[in-house]
């Protein structure tokens, strides 16, 4: 009997999760943003949900073939994804920041708001292609999904959502030239500090000042070099009067990859949900040749080194001062590293294709990682409680790295001015200060201390899309309210007005009553 009750609720389990299981439909972003899609994908097909994967036939690291979804290739984007690029990009934007203070930040912004435009021109062309396919379109509508659950770097997922009238969960940190919070969320600039900024939320007046103007910039990079490449597709394709952004603010649910342990506190509204970490876990066991090379490092450990995946390798005089720098440490290395092999190596360093990023980071010999301040880098770091040698490179590794700073867990080094003994002093007072341990792993304790993991959050509020067929009650109005009501300025105007018709009033009153009196007394003189 135990055995048939055990059968009938196994039974019963699967037949409930059959029958509240979704259809997906999923627009991810390549490169590392995939890998964290890739850890929601798993948890949601475990629970018995239909996905199915829209991809690039040129895609880096989204397989064709899954067990976990049903693949449907569509060109997303052309030759401007080529890793080359961002090479090339990198170089320019480390010769941009030679220059120093205020202008090194717009020095690089520059150069990042030529690839973004060249970027979008790109994406709007391959979604306008989709979207005039009418046997792909008639394909998606037939499948009828419940959702979309997409990451809005990637505009395709975007404008393909909303075009198929589908409540869309958005998987985001970051949005077309910004963080995801400044399209949903007032964000003062007074303690906000603006994407690019480089700027703690503690400001004096010349930092504000700064902020001021990165926001300007921030909005004449939107309105004037993004938002145009969308013009054509949207007066074709979507109601007069839509533009990109009233169509990302369309998202029933904001899953965004941030966690106020390592952001500065800043406003919210409802539909947003911080899940930041998800991708993070406990340990698993390590190849056999790993764990070997750090069980060989005896008690001085072992320092981690990767930049990420889509920079294949730093400028060969940088990797060759690294090297040399790697050799004169006492810890071993392990470095992930693509490139010609670096002639001043040291026999402590172990350079590899690929690394297991999470388990190495908690395993107890790791004693920093030096990274470029990605943030699924920078959250396994901090949920482990490893220090952190910063070197930024490209996007928001440089905002990122600076609120490390702040909080006491990094130091960061510029490209720029890398040498030998600069990055050898850098990388010795990390693995020796006990503060910079201390503090990531104060930050690792108040990282982890949450009512739910954050992977079953974001799963969680899917599932609630999915079931509610969206979210319209936790959108704020403000979305549709036009700028000058949003601020309120036509109230101003009416208020300043006022106030001047009454002001005018009193002083026409005052000059009667007064020229009045100044009669009477004519008159008896």
């Amino acid at each position: 009997m135990a055995n048939l009750a055990t059968f009938l609720a196994a039974f019963l389990a699967v037949l409930i999760s059959h029958n509240s299981a979704s259809k997906i439909l999923v627009v991810p972003l390549d490169g590392s943003h995939w890998i964290n899609m890739e850890v929601i994908l798993k948890e949601l097909h475990t629970r018995g949900h239909q996905l199915t994967v829209l991809h690039s036939p040129n895609s880096w690291y989204i397989p064709a073939n899954s067990s976990l979804y049903t693949s449907i290739t569509a060109t997303m984007f052309e030759d401007g994804a080529k890793k080359e690029a961002y090479n090339q990009i990198l170089l320019e934007v480390m010769e941009g920041r030679r220059s120093t203070g205020f202008f090194s930040g717009f020095s690089r912004r520059r150069s990042l708001t030529r690839m973004l435009t060249a970027g979008h021109k790109d994406l709007a062309q391959a979604v306008g292609a989709i979207l005039d396919d009418s046997d792909f379109m008639d394909r998606l509508r037939r499948a009828s999904f419940d959702l979309m659950l997409t990451d809005p770097g990637l505009t395709v997922g975007v404008l393909l959502g909303n075009y198929l009238g589908l409540p869309m969960v958005f998987n985001v940190r970051w949005i077309n030239n910004g963080e995801a919070h400044f399209a949903v969320a007032p964000s003062p600039v007074s303690y906000v500090p603006v994407p690019g900024s480089e700027l703690p939320d503690a400001m004096d007046f010349s930092a504000r000042l700064q902020n001021v103007l990165h926001s300007i910039y921030s909005l004449i990079e939107f309105h004037f070099y993004i938002s145009p490449a969308y013009s054509e597709l949207l007066l074709r394709h979507f109601p007069p009067g839509t533009d990109l952004l009233s169509l990302e603010q369309e998202a029933a649910i904001w899953l965004v990859r941030s966690d106020f342990v390592f952001e500065f506190p800043r406003p919210s509204v409802p539909n947003v949900i911080h899940i930041a970490g998800f991708q993070c876990g406990e340990p698993r066991p390590l190849p056999a040749h790993l764990e070997a090379f750090l069980q060989s490092s005896g008690e001085q450990g072992v320092v981690l080194m990767t930049l990420g995946t889509l920079v294949s390798a730093l400028p060969r005089h940088m990797t060759e001062d690294i090297a040399a720098a790697f050799a004169q440490l006492p810890q071993k290395v392990i470095w992930k590293f693509k490139g010609e092999k670096p002639s001043s190596l040291g026999d402590n360093t172990l350079l590899v294709d690929w690394l297991p990023q999470n388990d190495l980071l908690g395993h107890p010999k790791i004693r920093a990682l030096v990274a470029h301040g990605g943030t699924n880098g920078l959250y396994e770091a901090i949920y482990h409680g490893v220090p952190v040698l910063g070197i930024p490179l490209l996007f928001d590794q440089f905002d990122n790295l600076v609120r490390l700073e702040v909080r006491g867990g990094a130091r960061v080094l510029e490209p720029k001015s890398l040498t030998r003994d600069g990055f050898l002093k850098a990388l010795r007072d990390v693995v020796e200060t006990p503060s910079y341990r201390e503090n990531m792993q104060r930050l690792s304790r108040l990282h982890r201390d949450r009512p739910t993991p954050p992977l079953e959050t974001a799963v969680f509020w899917i599932e609630y899309v999915a079931r509610r067929k969206g979210a319209e009650h936790l959108r704020p109005v403000g979305y549709r309210l036009p700028w000058f009501s949003y601020f309120c300025l036509d109230v101003l105007i009416v208020v300043v007005v006022a106030v001047v018709a009454v002001a005018t009033a009193f002083v026409c009153f005052c000059k009667a009553i007064c020229g009045r009196g100044l009669g009477k007394k004519s008159k008896c003189e």
